[in-house]
């Protein structure tokens, strides 16, 4: 693997960095007083909004997309350290239209959609001018198994029914979000479980989509993206919605979360960089017991032990990488698995760490740390929980071992 980045990549980091510099990190605390003071939490976020043109204009955009089109044309390896950066504060990625659930979902409209479903979905994601959201998890089953998804997708005439109850559909309290993937079961009864699933597109004002409430993270309503539950109550779309054909939905499931997986690690390694940077100024600008903290043995232990950690995951993120990219994302699932489990828990770790040494303030409106050790820990769950992840991991190793 080859560690070093073209000179393309680098321009971009460099262009990035400054940006961030300029743009981002000034307005970090502007950016969460706003909903203090907002009577709608859920529109689009001033600050996000004046700071897209301007990402746009710096050839900042659409920088995780393949496509030298519509995106960078970067590979999975040459995006890697750019999502770090991005990751480094919360809500800096969809300044760059590089969000999630929308870089996932507009990877599955690239793959999977039909030519009339990009030209109406595809084209106004690129462009930043709508939101959208997956909706898959389910209130009423584990839905880490994909195959117990319960909601039904039933073909009648020249439209699909769905029925059902989803919830923690993240982006969906968003004004912005127009457009749903919907994942449910138009086969049911095949005995098959893996073709029972089907994707489709539902808009968000489409008659019998009731959201129900906002769902919260650890006390965060993650404003204004959000994660809503929501009702399919007889809700009536045309058959042209269906993705890729009936029966197709958990293969479609799978081929997007692969580079979902690994952007999530890709910006858990940002927070945690960022959070190893400030552990450190924290612990050379206090004193406690005489003695400032950089002073401290266990203080220097932890400080160290987070650095070996942060690296570890990111020289693992960039294997995994470049595994997706000259062998593809199912060959390369083994590796997506063991950076999954790996990333999150190593981010929770650090930060966690930094959170004790900043005291009450680590855990306070006035730091990022409980921010990002609540999206560190969510992640633990998102795509897949850690448990699924080293089921799977496990059998294939032991079937690699054992041929």
């Amino acid at each position: 693997m080859n560690f070093e980045y073209s000179e393309k990549v680098q321009e971009l980091i460099i262009k990035l960095e400054a940006f961030m510099d300029e743009h981002i990190y000034p307005r970090e605390q502007e950016f969460n007083d706003y909903f203090t003071d907002t009577k709608n939490r859920w529109a689009a976020h001033p600050i996000i909004e004046e700071l897209k043109p301007k990402a746009k204009a710096a050839g900042l955009w659409n920088l995780f997309l393949p496509d030298p089109v519509h995106g960078a044309g970067l590979n999975n390896l040459e995006y890697a350290p750019l999502a770090e950066i991005m990751g480094r504060v919360m809500w800096s990625p969809e300044v760059f239209n590089c969000s999630a659930p929308d870089t996932g979902n507009m990877e599955v409209f690239a793959q999977y959609a039909s030519q009339a479903q990009k030209d109406k979905w595809l084209t106004p994601l690129l462009n930043g001018e709508i939101r959208s959201a997956f909706a898959m998890t389910e209130p009423d089953v584990a839905s880490s198994d994909a195959t117990n998804i319960e909601t039904s997708i039933i073909r009648d005439g020249d439209d699909y029914v769905v029925n059902g109850r989803k919830w923690y559909i993240s982006g969906a309290m968003n004004e912005h979000c127009k457009i749903m993937i919907v994942m449910g079961k138009t086969d049911a009864q095949n005995p098959n479980r893996h073709i029972q699933q089907s994707q489709i597109l539902v808009p968000m004002d489409t008659k019998g989509v009731t959201i129900v409430r906002p769902m919260e993270v650890f006390g965060y309503n993650d404003a204004p993206e959000g994660h809503a539950e929501i009702v399919f109550d007889n809700v009536r779309v045309p058959a042209e919605n269906i993705i890729l054909g009936e029966g197709r939905g958990f293969e479609i499931a799978q081929g997007r979360l692969g580079p979902g997986r690994i952007h999530h690690c890709m910006r858990l390694i940002g927070q945690a960089q960022r959070a190893l940077e400030v552990m450190c100024q924290r612990a050379e600008s206090r004193v406690a017991f005489g003695r400032k903290l950089s002073e401290q043995g266990s203080i220097r232990e932890d400080i160290a032990k987070s650095s070996c950690e942060i690296e570890q995951a990111r020289l693992l993120t960039l294997k995994a990488a470049d595994a997706m990219d000259k062998v593809g994302n199912k060959a390369a699932r083994e590796i997506i698995a063991q950076i999954k489990i790996i990333a999150p828990n190593m981010a929770a770790t650090v930060i966690d760490r930094a959170m004790q040494m900043h005291g009450a303030k680590g855990l306070s409106q006035d730091s990022f740390l409980p921010r990002g050790f609540s999206y560190a820990r969510m992640i633990r769950l998102a795509d897949g929980p850690d448990q699924v992840h080293m089921s799977q991991l496990g059998k294939m190793l032991v079937k690699e071992y054992t041929k």
